[in-house]
Parts: C-alpha cells; structure tokens; sequence
C-alpha cells in the first residue's frame, strides 16, 4: 500500500501508541488526523507536531462518533481508518462476580470492540469510493492466548480479531477494494502498560512493524513476541498458556 499522499485518521492519537504512529505518518508524506478523548492532550500533540488536525472524540459515543463523521467528510474525507483507541482496566478492579468486574467488561467492550464496529459502520461507503483505502484494527497477542488478569480485556481483542477476519472476507466477497489489516502488538511501553514489570516492546518499534506490513500488503502484522506466541499455541497451546500466565499471576489472584 502507498501510504504517501493518503489521509489517516487515528482514534486514541494524543499519546502512546497513537501519538507515535502520527509522528511515523507524518514523516512518510502522510495527512494525519488524531481523535481523543483528552482535549490538553490533543493540543499537547498539536504543539509537537504542527501539522495534525486534531479533533476530541469518544469513539464509545454514538452522537460523538456521527460529529467526528461528518467533521471529516466536510474535510475532504479519509483513505485510511486506524482503530487504535483502546482501553484495559486495572486488574485490581478485576475479581470475579462482582460489579467493578462487570462495569470494567463493558467500558472495554465499549472501546476496543463496539467503538471499531461503530466507526467502520461510519466510514466505510467513504474508503470504499477511494482507489486505494483501509481499516487498521489493532487487536493483540492476547487474542491468541487470554491473560488471566486481563480476562475481558482479552476477550475484547479476540472479538475484535473474529469480527476483523470475518469483515475482510465480507469485503473481498463483495469485490471492494478497502484493504482490512490487523495488527497483532505483544505488551507496548505506554501509559497503560506503566505499572508492569514485564518485557515491553517501545511504540517506536510496534509502528515501524506496522508500517512494514502495510506497504507490504500484509494483512495480519504480528510483531515482536506476537509472531513466537502464534506459532507456539499452534503446536504447544498449555505451554504457550503458561508463558503467558507465569505463576506470578496464579499468586496475585490468590491475594
């Protein structure tokens, strides 16, 4: 995929992984555009990168996501949609049968799942009048294999990886030219991820790998330690499993 001259609008683009991939978009010769929640932090990005156009958008609002629609489509529109908005809440706010357990399952859902559905439903008549368009879903390593102290945080992304596949084979069925990629990160140094002691992988490098795959064509962009995981649970899936979910975990869920 030509990525030069293309517009991109990046959900979650204010900070982390979002904030990086505008940088590397920008200097490939691409129009970005970042949505967020956070207003100072829109600006904030704004500051650093002159050249973005920002706007403030909950992709799990409704009447925000149809705003952000038609903010666009008064712009000119887009070539490429990146889901990169997502959320995980806490472990600690995660023990079984209880409300904060619920409450945390559906703001995940909310964000990592329902909130791509509702922007591709949005956007997607506009990339398929383009000559060369796509939707980036980012879904995750834990799609392969759930974490136990991310259980429906795992279980989000592996919707979204289901409805990812199936949305790509609907498109190609229906001869449309909008390309579906999926990109598969292992555990990314942000904001998020601040308080693990685990093996990171630094945005820098997570968006470097999903350039790559985009101007390869390549559909499911594993990076990292997503392309051991993948072929270890093919073959050694209770392996895998504890490789994921070391006995750390098992100690902290006996708490």
């Amino acid at each position: 995929m030509n990525l030069k001259g293309k517009t991109i609008l990046i959900t979650g683009g204010a900070s982390g992984i979002g904030l990086e991939a505008a940088k590397q978009f920008i200097a490939l010769g691409t129009n970005v555009i970042i949505t967020g929640r956070n207003q100072d932090k829109l600006e904030a990005a704004k500051k650093i990168h002159p050249q973005l156009t920002v706007i403030q958008s909950d992709v799990a609002n409704a009447d925000q996501a149809l705003l952000l629609f038609d903010k666009i489509k008064e712009m000119g529109g887009i070539d490429i949609l990146y889901n990169n908005a997502g959320v995980g809440v806490p472990p600690l706010n995660l023990g079984l049968a209880n409300e904060k357990h619920l409450e945390g399952a559906i703001y995940e859902m909310d964000v990592n799942y329902l909130g791509v559905i509702r922007l591709n439903n949005l956007f997607l008549d506009m990339l398929k009048s383009r000559k060369e368009s796509a939707i980036i879903n980012t879904t995750s390593i834990l799609s392969y294999v759930p974490s136990l102290l991310e259980a429906t945080y795992s279980a989000s992304k592996t919707a979204l990886a289901f409805y990812t596949k199936s949305l790509r084979e609907h498109l190609k069925i229906a001869n449309s030219r909008v390309k579906v990629f999926e990109l598969l990160p292992p555990l990314v140094a942000t904001e998020m991820t601040a308080e693990r002691d685990d093996k990171k992988m630094s945005s820098e490098e997570l968006v470097k790998g999903l350039i790559a795959g985009l101007k390869k064509d390549q559909y499911t962009i594993r990076v990292g330690d997503t392309k051991l995981v993948y072929l270890l649970h093919r073959f050694f899936p209770k392996l895998t499993f504890g490789l994921v979910n070391p006995k750390k975990s098992h100690q902290f869920l006996q708490k």
